[in-house]
């Protein structure tokens, strides 16, 4: 499947954010790119390209593609409760993010990889899919086989984030997710009212 493989700092420049998560080349630059610098003189933004923008930015942090996004607005909007929350709790029970907010991998995009190559499972079961929507109570582990590897046990040692709703046992190196996040409870800086409103056009 297509993915952005492109510079990442180019990216959180343009947004203003380290979104791919800590970036020193972010901290020296940490202004838009371009070729004039910090000191270039930037029109106002329409009402539409700063929806679109948070669109974007949403997009890159999860790393989903544009079909898979507008399916998941679909669904939140059928969905009870505010469409923008819910779409980003969608987000959020995605199986690569649990993977990386539980630390097994330190991005996200690495947790991708984890569970494309089968090294993680789901309530015992091995699951590949990286979309996989969790249910509160779903226990995700690393595979037996698996839970030797450098690459996961280096972010283990290197995680410290604590979220209210997940748990890790790092003796079994396995965790539950315990329910689906409230927005409050969701880091990301995210304005997901814009999203609804450019989707709703």
């Amino acid at each position: 499947m297509a993915r952005y493989t492109g510079p990442k700092t180019k990216i959180a420049r343009k947004f203003g954010q380290a979104i791919f998560g800590e970036d020193k080349a972010f901290d020296k630059r940490n202004y838009p790119p371009g070729q004039h610098g910090p000191n270039k003189r930037r029109g106002k933004k329409s009402e539409y390209a700063i929806q679109l923008m948070e669109k974007q930015k949403a997009k890159y942090t999860y790393g989903i593609l544009e079909k898979q996004f507008r399916n998941m607005f679909k669904r939140a909007t059928a969905a009870p409760g505010i469409t923008g929350e819910v779409l980003l709790q969608f987000c959020e029970s995605r199986l690569d993010n649990v993977v990386y907010r539980m630390g097994v991998a330190p991005t996200r995009s690495g947790a991708r990889q984890l569970v494309s190559h089968r090294h993680i499972t789901v309530n015992g079961e091995k699951v590949n899919i990286p979309s996989y929507q969790l249910k509160a109570g779903d226990v995700v582990g690393v595979r037996e086989k698996s839970k030797s590897l450098e690459a996961i046990q280096h972010s283990l040692a290197n995680s410290s984030n604590v979220y209210e709703w997940i748990t890790w046992n790092n003796d079994k190196m396995e965790g539950t997710y315990v329910s689906v996040p409230a927005r409050i409870q969701i880091p990301e800086q995210i304005n997901e009212q814009f999203i609804v409103e450019l989707y709703s056009k």
